[in-house]
């Protein structure tokens, strides 16, 4: 009976439909990527302008520290301008303008980006602010005139050689001053180490200008100290370090007593910072109001034009047709076989529809597997439809016999002797075996056989094997062998595997003739066992070898019980040894006998086993 499938549910439109949403999400993702990679480039620019912004405040600032106005500005105003691409004016507090790169009557920008003042500038605009906030290119009194500056030159040339003497690499730097200071091999202002002959102090020691500047950096301290109630017990020491960057040092005596790292302290630090701005300020430009500008540069920027929108939306709708219709053309393709399929497990099993393979991909692939199992389902039924033949023909004949025998005996034909009970006893022994068998088997595949695992000696079980089957093999006048390799163990059910190896030798007897010889072996083969159940007998011919394991599969069709038994025997061996975790193989050569070999663990022996 055919299954309509809801549209819903085809897979063509599932495909369609996943097409759609992949295309949509491409879209989404592309202009996701779009937007991401623009809004990148822009921050990214605006980092740059702002690196812009920040070299723009440092030269200004620098401008002031070394000029005492800005009427001079202009020019430096222009080619910054020039440079950065950007707008610059400098404008009093008011908003009088001092220097404008833009043309005159340009209006200004609404807010200003920073203030210009060399005596309270960022830390960050000029690399070696001081932490006081001022710039270090504002040096004023402390200037060094060329006399000076000529004796602390030659002063940092004999300490540069005298630390060459010495294996230390330095380098002369000079400062705003004009002071030379020596820097390391790691670029710091000062050497990690001076060698003791080097250390004459004389480079470090303040000049005849920096004495008096010194002198009135302290005197404007005190009066600021005196201001604030700090009575001084002692002369007011204050210095600076040998860069001129900082104050090195500010001892303040209060009372005869030394205080520092308190409230006082910090209120001295404070004077002299006031008083060091109060030093500079006649010495550079007021503070200017700096206004930045795009100049003559364009903003990017986005325009989501109707035009551009119609652009985007046509786009994605082309994307999205293109998309729809390749995967029509491949859906097609990859249905077609598809139904065929289907139609061909929809027709009765009797039938074995094959597919036709027209390509060889997954669709393909499938079709092939589709013939493979139509095939194995044909041989599976043949096969079942023979065992049921084959077990109504064992069950058959013993329970013909008996209902023969019984009939006879209860209509009086015969007397129900010995011999009669016994011929009787015989037939239910075949029954119960047959049934047995079938149990076994059963139960192999179900996967519900019970194993009792232990540890069993193989030559032990050999020899058990081969005495239960030494009347048997005297009686057909062959001859039994043993030969196992010392101290064997198998991790097995020593009753199954007993009865998986008197399979074996009861099928190798009955086929082996008069004066023929039957060998059961044990030998170790990496962490397994190898079993093996050799006879000399007819062998077995090579197209019926693929064949021994099968159930009810005899070589003799005739199905007599002279040369074959139930069918069965070989069929148990194979789904026992499974069950072990092993495997079992047969070979032969016709008229050389046949070797049936079986692969099981091993197990280590048990502890106070020889």
């Amino acid at each position: 009976m055919k299954h309509r499938i809801p549209l819903r549910k085809r897979l063509l439109v599932r495909l369609l439909t996943a097409s759609a949403l992949i295309a949509l999400c491409s879209v989404a993702a592309t202009a996701w990527l779009a937007v991401a990679t623009t809004t990148s480039a822009l921050k990214e620019e605006q980092g740059q302008d702002l690196a812009t912004d920040s070299g723009i405040l440092a030269q200004l600032s620098g401008y002031a520290a070394t000029h005492p106005d800005w009427s001079r500005a202009a020019p430096t105003v222009r080619a910054l301008a020039a440079r950065s691409g950007r707008r610059i004016a400098l404008t009093t507090a008011d908003r009088t303008v001092i220097a404008d790169s833009a043309g005159r009557g340009t209006p200004l920008p609404p807010r200003p980006a920073a203030n210009v003042d060399p005596l309270h500038t960022d830390t960050y605009s000029e690399p070696g602010a001081q932490s006081s906030g001022i710039d270090p290119r504002a040096v004023g009194p402390y200037r060094l005139p060329a006399a000076e500056r000529l004796h602390v030159d030659a002063l940092a040339r004999k300490r540069q050689l005298c630390y060459h003497a010495h294996g230390i690499q330095v380098t002369v730097q000079r400062l705003p001053s004009g002071r030379p200071v020596l820097v390391g091999p790691d670029g710091e202002d000062s050497v990690a180490y001076v060698p003791p002959e080097c250390a004459d102090g004389l480079l470090n020691t303040p000049t005849a200008t920096e004495n008096k500047a010194l002198a009135a950096l302290t005197a404007r301290t005190r009066v600021c100290l005196d201001r604030q109630g700090l009575v001084l017990g002692a002369p007011l020491y204050l210095s600076f370090d040998a860069t001129g960057k900082d104050l090195l040092s500010l001892r303040l005596v209060v009372k005869g007593k030394e205080r520092a790292g308190d409230a006082t302290e910090e209120a001295g630090q404070n004077c002299a910072r006031g008083a060091r701005r109060a030093q500079l300020d006649p010495y550079v430009a007021p503070t200017a109001q700096l206004f930045l500008g795009i100049g003559d540069r364009s903003a990017p920027r986005f325009d989501m034009s109707p035009a551009n929108n119609a652009k985007v939306a046509g786009a994605a709708g082309l994307v999205l047709v293109v998309t729809v219709a390749v995967t029509a053309v491949v859906a097609g393709r990859l249905v077609r076989p598809l139904r065929a399929l289907t139609e061909a497990a929809q027709q009765p099993p009797d039938l074995h529809v094959r597919v036709a393979v027209t390509t060889r991909d997954e669709a393909g692939i499938l079709a092939e597997a589709f013939n493979d199992l139509t095939e194995r389902r044909a041989r599976l039924e043949a096969q079942r439809k023979a065992m049921v033949s084959d077990i109504a023909h064992e069950l058959r004949s013993p329970l013909t016999n008996i209902r023969g025998w019984l009939e006879v005996a209860r209509d009086g034909v015969v007397h129900p002797d010995a011999a009669l009970l016994g011929s009787l006893h015989d037939e239910a022994l075949v029954l119960q075996r047959v049934i047995d068998d079938l149990q076994d088997l059963a139960a192999a595949d179900a996967g519900t056989l019970r194993l009792h695992r232990e540890p069993v000696r193989a030559d032990e079980l050999l020899d058990q094997v081969a005495a239960a089957h030494r009347v048997a093999a005297d009686a057909a006048d062959v001859t039994l062998h043993t030969a196992a390799d010392a101290a064997l163990w198998l991790d097995a059910d020593p009753v199954r595997i007993r009865q998986v190896l008197g399979n074996l030798v009861s099928n190798a007897l009955r086929h082996t003739p008069a004066d023929g010889t039957v060998t059961l072996a044990a030998r170790r083969a990496d962490d397994a066992v190898v079993l093996t159940v050799a006879d000399t007998g007819t062998g077995i011919a090579p197209e019926d070898l693929p064949h021994v394991f099968e159930r009810f599969w005899r070589a003799e069709k005739s199905r007599s019980r002279r040369t074959g038994g139930s069918g069965l025997g070989l069929s148990i061996v194979r789904q026992m040894t499974v069950a072990h975790g092993g495997s079992a193989e047969a070979a032969s050569e016709p008229g050389q006998g046949a070797v049936f070999t079986l692969r099981l663990p091993s197990a280590q022996p048990p502890s106070g086993a020889d």
